[in-house]
């Protein structure tokens, strides 16, 4: 293996602090990666990562290599990338994590379009909803909703998400139609969304005209961890939800739910587009990123 390949073997397997791992992002034997990082030890005659039975850390020396490998790695990205055959045309793989529903209601159905215009382009699309750490998993972006808090990564905000309350035909003729939040104290109910991070309820909540939040306790029967069964429940007429609009739009056009109190919507929820620093130059993201914007600007929030 040249110089070159083996400090993209290195630069894998520190940032993932797994042979095995880096060896899966690379796709070739785990034993080559071993190898490569025994030979560039052995040519810079230093040791670069400390090995245990369980993890594998940065020396020293592999940390001082680790930072100057990066920007030279992406400019390498960035030259290859600049001599395809056509400068509309990207190839390779592009590895994304998005929510379920983004990648059910959005993404999957536009895909044709974007396969056709790069035909060499392959996306692998991951969507376990669920934190991930990018680098580790070797995901070359992801799109995530909501407030964001890793300063590690590259965060480009592609806008904001309009929240609907509604509910199911059945649930309104049984409890009432709601008017104002007052009414949503006495006699009903909520489908309760647990928080991935604290495993408590979230609250309802809705912004005055003012643009303050405010937020209300609704009791539920029952609580979800995921948008599928959070929308199933409400169809089953268990309950109000909150939920993003192009999430249920289908389902309003045909009357399966009703929105209700449309001038006490919950705050739009910011989306954004996040990838590690030394992805930033890949033209395939630059690709896929321009498409999925273009994709999102009908459902955001005007």
């Amino acid at each position: 293996m040249d110089r070159f390949n083996q400090y993209r073997v290195f630069v894998q397997v520190a940032e993932m602090g797994s042979f095995v791992r880096a060896a899966n992002a690379l796709d070739i034997p785990r034993a080559s990666v071993s190898a490569a990082i025994q030979q560039l030890e052995s040519q810079l005659g230093v040791r670069l990562l400390h090995r245990t039975t369980r993890q594998v850390r940065l020396t020293a020396d592999g940390e001082q290599l680790l930072e100057r490998l990066r920007p030279l790695l992406a400019e390498v990205e960035d030259i290859d990338q600049s001599f395809q055959l056509s400068q509309c045309q990207v190839s390779g793989k592009l590895t994304i994590d998005v929510p379920s529903r983004i990648a059910r209601r959005l993404i999957a159905p536009a895909l044709p379009g974007l396969l056709r215009r790069h035909p060499q382009l392959q996306l692998v699309l991951g969507s376990a909803d669920r934190a991930i750490d990018l680098v580790q998993e070797g995901v070359d972006c992801a799109i995530r909703v909501g407030a964001l808090h890793d300063s590690s990564l590259v965060v480009r905000a592609l806008g904001h998400i309009a929240l609907i309350n509604c509910a199911s035909p059945a649930y309104l003729s049984e409890n009432g139609l709601p008017s104002q939040p007052s009414d949503l104290t006495q006699g009903h109910w909520a489908i309760g969304y647990t928080s991935s991070k604290t495993g408590k309820e979230l609250p309802w909540e809705y912004e005055s005209n003012n643009g303050h939040t405010h937020s209300l306790h609704i009791p539920s029967q029952v609580a979800v961890n995921n948008a599928e069964s959070y929308i199933a429940c409400c169809l089953a007429g268990l309950g109000l939800i909150q939920i993003p609009r192009f999430d249920v739009q289908h389902l309003l056009n045909s009357g399966e739910l009703i929105e209700v109190m449309s001038d006490y919507r919950a705050a739009p929820m910011p989306i954004s587009l996040i990838y590690p620093h030394r992805r930033q130059r890949s033209r395939r993201l630059a690709v896929f990123h321009s498409w999925f914007e273009a994709l999102l600007q009908p459902h955001l929030d005007s």
